[in-house]
């Protein structure tokens, strides 16, 4: 198998460049793999579909204000891109220009200076007067995908976070889980499913295709994670009752897949933490989620390759066929994938 297998004509017109007038409207396509079956349903319903004693467990992470423009003292424009949160100082932005040691960057008022240049395209900022993420979370605008093909709206301020949102250092929202309402998440607790959380801040690497012919070849981005103990007992609380353990996004996914030998190794009574970069693609066996909710992701992306080892290959490609025929909304603010 290679990754020219994971491609696929995607129509513009499919591509959700907005999300609905009301969060929670969107199609939920069910993928049921045991009976074989594809099952068209609503997101809102999302609980009739799960049971009681079932665990869904949701991404925390908020996305931050990330895109910022700034000007050399020459008077050239700098775009500069605040970079995911990891476990040091969230200090490093990519930029678009020329940039030298030493330069300072002038930007609402604010006076940044370029202190090191670690890696091609990427600059370490500091502020003279208060901290570069407060700067960019006042004045900058919402990362939103560069496939939307628009610059940020007031709208996405609101609509590319979750409601539950909680802990800065997203520069991409874990997309599988902006449709869930307060609403619904009561719904879900009144049948007895119960809800953790976990935090994983998305990266930038979350939207690039493989560039590479083999997956063996290919350099997985990494993303700073943490799994609180309360969630760690609870999932293994579920799997021990005979429930199932939800993972609401490929990134919940990702985070709880790469902890899962520490969880077991500290029979999962602890936190948990660090840099995810796992690639999980076809062959994986998956030792943690026993079911995924997730968007419909781009052709040659890592997350595609991650819902094809989990759904089966063969099985998802029905299925994106199966929602391309019918109309179905793709990527971020799209429309949702439910694999039972």
């Amino acid at each position: 198998m290679r990754v020219s297998d994971f491609d696929y004509t995607l129509p513009e017109d499919r591509i959700a460049y907005y999300p609905p007038t009301e969060r929670g409207t969107t199609r939920l396509l069910v993928l049921d793999r045991a009976k074989d079956e594809i099952v068209h349903s609503t997101y809102a319903s999302l609980d009739s579909l799960l049971q009681a004693g079932d665990l869904l467990v949701l991404n925390n992470s908020r996305v931050i204000r990330a895109r910022l423009m700034a000007r050399k003292s020459t008077g050239a424009r700098i775009e500069l891109m605040l970079l995911e949160k990891h476990q040091g100082d969230q200090e490093l932005a990519l930029y678009r220009g020329r940039l030298r040691k030493g330069d300072r960057l002038f930007s609402h008022g604010f006076e940044l200076v370029v202190e090191e240049l670690p890696e091609d395209g990427i600059a370490r900022l500091s502020l003279s007067e208060g901290s570069v993420a407060a700067l960019f979370e006042e004045h900058g605008a919402v990362p939103i995908p560069p496939y939307l093909k628009r610059d940020a709206e007031a709208l996405d301020r609101d609509r590319y976070q979750t409601v539950f949102a909680d802990l800065p250092g997203s520069v991409a929202a874990p997309t599988a889980s902006l449709n869930i309402t307060g609403v619904l998440l009561q719904r879900l607790r009144d049948k007895g499913v119960e809800i953790a959380e976990i935090t994983l801040h998305v990266g930038l690497g979350t939207f690039l295709p493989i560039r590479t012919d083999t997956f063996e070849e290919h350099v997985m981005h990494r993303e700073y994670y943490r799994i609180p103990s309360a969630t760690a007992r609870m999932i293994s609380k579920t799997k021990a009752a005979g429930g199932r353990v939800v993972a609401v996004g490929t990134t919940v996914t990702r985070a709880l897949e790469h902890a899962s030998p520490r969880l077991v190794e500290s029979g999962f009574g602890e936190d948990v933490s660090g840099e995810a970069d796992i690639f999980i693609y076809p062959g994986y066996r998956f030792r943690i989620i026993d079911v995924l909710l997730t968007n419909f992701h781009a052709p040659r992306s890592t997350v595609l390759m991650l819902t094809a080892a989990f759904a089966g290959t063969e099985l998802l490609q029905r299925a994106y066929k199966e929602a391309l025929d019918n109309g179905y909304r793709f990527l971020s603010y799209g429309d949702s994938m439910l694999i039972l």
